[in-house]
């Protein structure tokens, strides 16, 4: 199995806990960047650095991640295209994205996207705390079993 994250945008927190659980579980994680970042030294992690670009990291996500797999990404376009793909995706808060549900989160992006676009509210998700941090681990945990089993 394994295990995708996308690596700019996911809280250091998530991306250790992930960690956490591949050297428990023993799966393979894969860390997509457009960026340049430090790769954690273990044999199960290995680092892409895509070209720098709009999108490049998800389209190499959506490219490379097949169903049986788990893409971490708070990006609710990207998880949309991971969802109609058969790829399961889990935000780095703990909330999973399925068919079920993802009208509702492409429509609620998008009137947020649109309200900060008009100046009419402030941008930005509350702090990631301990709190994020356990639902997380909790709906990860889930999701690991439940693919572990087919």
């Amino acid at each position: 199995m394994r295990v995708w994250i996308d690596a700019d945008a996911c809280p250091r927190a998530a991306k250790d806990q992930v960690i956490k659980f591949a050297l428990k579980r023993k799966f393979e994680v894969v860390l997509v960047a457009g960026q340049s970042q430090v790769k954690p030294a273990f044999a199960c992690v290995q680092l892409v650095v895509v070209p720098s670009g709009p999108d490049a990291a998800d389209d190499y996500l959506v490219e490379n991640a097949v169903p049986g797999e788990l893409v971490i990404c708070s990006d609710v376009p990207l998880a949309d295209r991971l969802v109609k793909k058969g790829v399961v995706a889990l935000d780095p808060r703990g909330r999973e994205f399925d068919e079920r549900n993802m009208g509702e989160r492409l429509a609620v992006r998008n009137l947020l996207t649109d309200l900060r676009d008009q100046g009419q509210m402030g941008g930005g998700q509350a702090a990631y705390g301990e709190k994020e941090r356990q639902a997380f681990a909790n709906t990860l945990d889930r999701l690991l079993t439940k693919l572990s089993r087919g």
